[in-house]
């Protein structure tokens, strides 16, 4: 049987090119990059190579990218030094951010009591965000963080970074964008976005797990939350993951030069996708704005298939095709994401079924045949038994 593996969005494919070069590094750089000698020197120019190729995609200065082990920990990093050291009273951010976001900030909210945490509410059932409102309360000309994602982890939504940034800069705001689904798929030139802040997670972007960076831009004044260590220009004590940080840096790399290619094949794939399901499964509704492709990033799909089962997931992968059926962030894959009870109601939810597909270079129109196929069936059976259990 052969396996179909359609959950970019939570990892991705590693390279083999990038695990080429990780496994060259491991064979070589074993000496502490923090150490003085030859061997730990070499170790650090790995690292300062992988930093400058990166710093030079994004059009910024290789000081301003921070080593970090995930998009997570970027962005724990980002929020509790604000307001730990920035002085931030306010952070304006949105019910739909990743996990790393929202738990953050609600761990902020009870630590520090002066802290004022503003959701922005949503404009429609798609997800999308009403801006009006941000700039209402930025006028208030409180100190403030306004924290968006570039992208959605699950709905795939995109915001207007220049847009929000321009916001935020007109009136004295800081901003932070949660990036990892968007670097390494977009060409983003950080030197000419009003953005303060932005993550990176390599598994995200065919790179190696437990490895990601933060973009601080340097006038920001951010310290770090880990001390015990000068490592990461004082910004991330600890040593550094030095074949993680190679194989990063190889991954940005290659994404970056054929972005393109990646970009027009996984886009005709996405729209491929939409048409055959809109074919095959009537009823089927497609989350957020993913037919939308301005508004949506084009690695992946949400749709909500018009039957109650919770075991699809389980179903899919007996099968040998891999989806998800929520975020990969959320603990039990049939309960309901924050994100979807934003969106819809409990009853709506309860006689339907969500799932998350999302797509890399690696995937094929074969892949999407089977997919269609076995949802097809599965949509099949649960209509006849449905019409069974009435009639009985």
């Amino acid at each position: 049987m052969k396996k179909i593996y359609l959950d970019s969005a939570a990892s991705t494919i590693i390279d083999k090119r990038v695990i080429e070069v990780m496994m060259e590094s491991m064979n070589e750089d074993y000496g502490n990059p923090s150490s003085t000698h030859s061997f730990g020197q070499e170790g650090k120019a790995k690292i300062e190579a992988a930093r400058k190729c990166i710093a030079q995609w994004l059009n910024v200065p290789p000081h301003e990218i921070i080593f970090t082990s995930c998009g997570t920990e970027s962005n724990n990093l980002i929020l509790r030094s604000c307001v730990e050291n920035l002085g931030i009273k306010r952070i304006i951010s949105s019910p739909l951010e990743h996990k790393s976001v929202l738990e953050t900030i609600r761990d902020l909210r009870e630590k520090h009591n002066d802290l004022e945490i503003i959701f922005l509410p949503l404009k429609d059932k798609k997800g999308n965000l009403n801006f009006e409102t941000l700039e209402e309360y930025l006028m208030e000309n409180k100190p403030t963080l306004v924290s968006l994602m570039h992208a959605n982890n699950e709905i795939g939504n995109l915001i207007d970074l220049n847009y929000v940034g321009s916001l935020c800069k007109k009136y004295n705001a800081l901003f932070h964008s949660d990036t990892v689904q968007t670097m390494g798929h977009y060409l983003i030139d950080l030197a000419n976005l009003p953005l303060n802040f932005a993550t990176c997670s390599a598994h995200k972007l065919h790179g190696p797990k437990g490895v990601g960076f933060v973009y601080i831009k340097k006038t920001s004044g951010l310290k770090s939350i880990i001390t015990g260590g000068s490592q990461e220009r004082n910004m991330r004590a600890g040593t550094e993951n030095v074949y993680g940080i190679v194989g990063l840096g190889k991954a940005f790399d290659c994404a970056m030069k054929e972005l393109e290619q990646r970009k027009m094949q996984i886009e005709k794939l996405k729209q491929y996708t939409i048409e055959q399901l809109t074919n095959h499964i009537p009823g089927i509704t497609f989350n957020g704005t993913c037919q939308e492709n301005s508004q949506s990033i084009y690695t992946l799909i949400s749709i909500l298939l018009p039957i109650p089962n919770t075991l699809v997931g389980f179903q899919l992968d007996i099968k040998g095709i891999a989806v998800s059926q929520g975020s990969a962030c959320s603990s039990g894959a049939t309960t309901p994401s924050s994100t979807m009870l934003q969106l819809f109601s409990t009853e709506e939810l309860m006689n339907s079924t969500t799932l998350r597909i999302s797509f890399s270079h690696y995937n094929s129109k074969e892949d999407i045949d089977a997919l269609v196929s076995a949802l097809s069936e599965i949509y099949q059976k649960a209509t006849i038994n449905k019409t069974n259990t009435i009639h009985v």
